[in-house]
């Protein structure tokens, strides 16, 4: 296992990039790209419970502004899920979190975010 504290620290940047483009994208009407930048947000922060929580909270924003029933209540039940299930590892990995997939699917990984979780498990010190 590794330590949730580092990572938390070295992924936390990326994963404050992606929810910046995400929030830059819906300022564009371009919700589908703010869509993936969430999802590309809760791939790279869902092994860290803040992070996890975080995003999962920014989606359910995002639906709430899309008008989105199904995805609010579906982000209401992950961020229970996300602040009581991470601290123990209990996170489908690769999951991209949003309500149009289940909560318990471990998703193949995008290979340039999974490059980007690597080093930051690797540079936990």
């Amino acid at each position: 296992m590794f330590k949730a504290k580092g990572f938390t620290r070295n992924i936390r940047p990326y994963v404050e990039a992606e929810l910046a483009h995400a929030h830059k994208m819906q300022n564009q009407n371009n919700q589908k790209c703010a869509f993936s930048h969430l999802e590309n947000a809760h791939v790279l922060g869902q092994a860290s419970t803040r992070l996890h929580v975080a995003v999962h909270v920014q989606v359910l924003l995002w639906a709430v502004k899309q008008g989105n029933i199904g995805e609010f209540f579906g982000q209401l039940l992950r961020i229970a899920g996300a602040a009581t299930k991470t601290v123990f590892g209990l996170v489908p990995h690769g999951n991209t979190g949003g309500a149009n997939v289940s909560p318990f699917k471990a998703m193949p990984i995008k290979p340039n975010l999974n490059t980007i979780i690597k080093k930051a498990r690797s540079n936990e010190n």
